[in-house]
């Protein structure tokens, strides 16, 4: 029935001190439309973050699609459920390289591209931006080789 001391509307400073830290669990066997449906709304959500300029976030979310388009499933899925899969990881691979780069970190940008194209070698968007990474690097050579393959993939490419 008392009025607090600390006037309204006072600025608070607060002292937290962590007491433990542990590994989620295991993520849940799912089905693969179920992991597709969770990896898809994932990336939508990276891209929202991407598109308001907050890469840190986008690239969570990127990764957190991952981890859904990765994880066990309850049984084996099916020829287009798998292509599917690998489209999507694909996507958020990319996805992942471009957020990297808007954060300043051409490394891990530029395993994020070898990473997409291990899975499908002929990514245009993935061996673009490899290319591009490499020259960055002065590692011409590479490069050339890499934006070359790009160009016989996509003639019509702008960049």
């Amino acid at each position: 029935s008392r009025e607090p001391d600390v006037p309204p509307e006072a600025p608070l400073l607060f002292e937290v001190t962590l007491l433990e830290v542990r590994d989620g669990p295991d993520p849940q066997p799912l089905p693969p439309a179920v992991r597709l449906r969770l990896g898809s709304q994932r990336r939508e959500r990276g891209n929202f973050h991407f598109a308001r300029g907050d890469f840190a976030a986008a690239l969570r979310s990127y990764r957190l699609s991952l981890r859904a388009l990765d994880g066990p499933t309850t049984a084996p899925p099916g020829p287009e459920e798998e292509e599917e899969l690998r489209e999507q990881r694909v996507k958020c691979l990319n996805n992942c390289a471009a957020a990297e780069l808007k954060l300043g970190r051409a490394e891990e940008a530029l395993a994020a591209c070898e990473a997409a194209l291990r899975i499908s070698p002929d990514n245009g968007r993935a061996l673009l931006r490899r290319g591009q990474l490499l020259a960055e690097q002065g590692r011409d050579a590479e490069a050339a080789l890499v934006l070359r393959r790009a160009l016989e993939l996509d003639p019509a490419s702008k960049v």
